[in-house]
């Protein structure tokens, strides 16, 4: 991965993520537990706030995806806090000349509710991501029934990450 060093202007990546909802507690969005009644299947933590955001950083940074670099059959990831991540993806885009000046990003859910945990996400995000919380967006929306979001069976999140040069 050459990890396309640092040119002018700003880029964007776009990430998505996707877990299965189950009754294994808690239930972790942007590092923070929203649900002590509900979890997710995964390998991690399960954050799918947090893995959408780090899917953007490496993509505005042309550095593969988080399956190429915390790959779900590594031991390592077993259980891993998805902000320690997110931190790891911040600083390869960093040792390749960029750092995240905005994101933005979305879960998908029919019955989470993110909004009385919206400002502690966001300061989390901004602190993983070093960057000012002025600079970070986190909304909600479901899918009116429809699908396996609108069925209760999931929840997903998708995101857009802008990375700028380092001076």
């Amino acid at each position: 991965m050459s990890g396309g060093g640092a040119t002018s202007g700003p880029r964007v990546g776009w990430g998505f993520d996707v877990h299965p909802l189950n009754d294994e507690p808690p239930l972790v969005l942007g590092g923070v537990v929203v649900s002590e009644t509900e979890g997710v299947s995964a390998t991690s933590d399960g954050d799918v706030l947090a893995h959408a955001v780090t899917d953007a950083v490496f993509g505005a940074c042309v550095l593969g995806d988080i399956g190429e670099h915390f790959p779900s059959d590594d031991p390592a990831v077993e259980g891993a806090d998805s902000l320690v991540l997110l931190r790891q993806a911040v600083t390869m885009a960093m040792a390749v000349g960029w750092q995240p000046a905005h994101v933005d990003v979305t879960v998908v859910a029919e019955a989470i509710r993110v909004s009385p945990h919206r400002d502690e996400i966001r300061s989390r995000l901004a602190e993983a991501m070093a960057m000012s919380v002025d600079n970070v967006s986190v909304k909600a929306t479901t899918t009116d029934g429809l699908g396996f979001v609108g069925r209760g069976e999931g929840l997903a999140a998708v995101a857009v990450v802008t990375v700028e040069a380092l001076p």
